[in-house]
């Protein structure tokens, strides 16, 4: 929690971030087959190029690709040209790649290191508000608000409730059907519907007397059901702690109560809004929550990491809170006005969050964010390994002769 200044980290906490090692269980449908691409686009990387700076690209692609759909629907019933969704596709598979290809990027120059795997699912978060948001553009769900707020804060929770059962397995666990297979699916539907057009999803069903769009509402409401029973599952089974409990022994119960001080209000401000604010401005209200919900995210990613107990309040709350102050007081000030305030002030504190945290860890550490430092510890340990090996192929020699012109 931050308001002006300060470290977000003890060094308690540093050290153990510095102990910490990732663990993954599972394996998707899609990823065997895309390992072999990862792999050959991993390869033709430069050596300099910093993991971190991949990752922040590929989100800052996905944003911008995003906020183009947003421009032409910012009310999620507006018609958008079949190039800008295909825009978005071609964003979200490169961030795709960025994403898969970071981690690969970070062991080929020796700079895998804990404040990677926090960066990297920092975006993860960011991104998963950003591609849910524009999939409910796709398919015009402006036009029946309540699955378009369903659909955007199943999604954001969903990210949520993995680092969650991580945080009490201390594993992330991957399902047959995962984010690989979640993003070509968005992507299909976005060529798809670019190779038709919106309408297509406003046919009616026969038989059924519902248009077409809530066919795919009701089979991704149905896969957040079954994902959400798998993490349960996993977090209801007790955890590594002592007594059952999470990695930092507290409740496996325990961080339900941060998500919900986000999620309920964010429902009854949209119930309760005179002037139907999330109706009439449905994509800047679901940002808005959606990066209270990845500050949510990431605060808990860093409490599994440094095996410490999670905060139940946050500075990111003051967001919401001013539109819940000011429903109370009978919209003193416009409810628009105050929503881009919420939106301002919670972007500010995300970035402000980030920053420190970054800054904390990577001097900790003595590594730099988004580039790789010649002299760093992690380089000079790759260039005597690779000499102590007496390893030359092409591609080591070409990384030493790098080095020499850096040196």
């Amino acid at each position: 929690m931050l308001l002006c200044g300060g470290d977000v980290l003890t060094e308690r906490q540093l050290h153990r971030l510095n102990e910490h090692k990732y663990r993954s269980a599972g394996n998707t449908l899609l990823d065997p087959v895309m390992q072999k691409f990862w792999n050959w686009f991993t390869k033709r990387l430069p050596l300099w190029l910093a993991p971190n700076l991949m990752t922040l690209v590929g989100l800052c692609v996905n944003a911008l690709t995003t906020v183009v759909l947003i421009l032409y629907s910012p009310d999620g019933k507006q018609p958008i040209p079949g190039w800008a969704l295909i825009f978005f596709a071609i964003g979200l598979f490169i961030y795709q790649t960025l994403d898969a290809t970071d981690g690969k990027q970070a062991r080929r120059t020796g700079t895998s290191s804990p404040l990677g795997e926090l960066f990297d699912h920092g975006c993860d978060s960011i991104s998963t508000v950003l591609a849910s948001i524009a999939t409910c553009l796709t398919f015009q769900l402006g036009y029946y608000p309540g699955w378009m707020f369903y659909q955007c804060i199943a999604a954001s929770f969903l990210f949520y409730l993995a680092h969650w059962q991580t945080y009490v397995s201390a594993t992330l666990k991957f399902g047959r059907f995962d984010v690989t297979e979640v993003q070509f699916s968005i992507m299909f539907f976005n060529i798809l519907t670019a190779c038709t057009s919106q309408d297509f999803w406003a046919s009616t069903v026969p038989g059924l007397n519902m248009e077409l769009k809530i066919l795919p509402a009701i089979a991704i409401a149905i896969a957040h059901a079954i994902v959400a029973f798998n993490n349960f599952s996993v977090i209801l089974a007790g955890g590594v702690g002592k007594n059952g409990s999470t990695v930092a022994g507290t409740s496996v119960l325990s961080p339900c109560i941060p998500i919900a001080i986000v999620i309920v209000p964010a429902f009854i401000i949209y119930q309760k809004s005179s002037p139907h604010l999330f109706e009439e401005h449905p994509c800047l209200y679901l940002i808005t929550f959606g990066l209270i919900i990845a500050k949510v995210t990431n605060r808990l990613v860093v409490a599994h990491m440094t095996k410490s107990e999670m905060d139940y309040l946050d500075t990111v709350l003051i967001g919401p809170a001013m539109l819940f102050l000011n429903q109370y007081f009978n919209n003193f000030l416009p409810e628009y006005f105050v929503l881009w305030l919420a939106l301002i002030y919670t972007l500010a504190d995300l970035i402000h969050y980030a920053v420190v945290i970054c800054r904390q860890i990577s001097s900790y550490l003595h590594i730099n964010v988004l580039t790789i430092a010649p002299n760093s510890p992690s380089w000079n340990a790759q260039k005597s390994d690779k000499h102590n090996k007496g390893s030359l192929n092409g591609r080591d020699k070409k990384y030493n002769l790098r080095q020499g012109r850096h040196q």
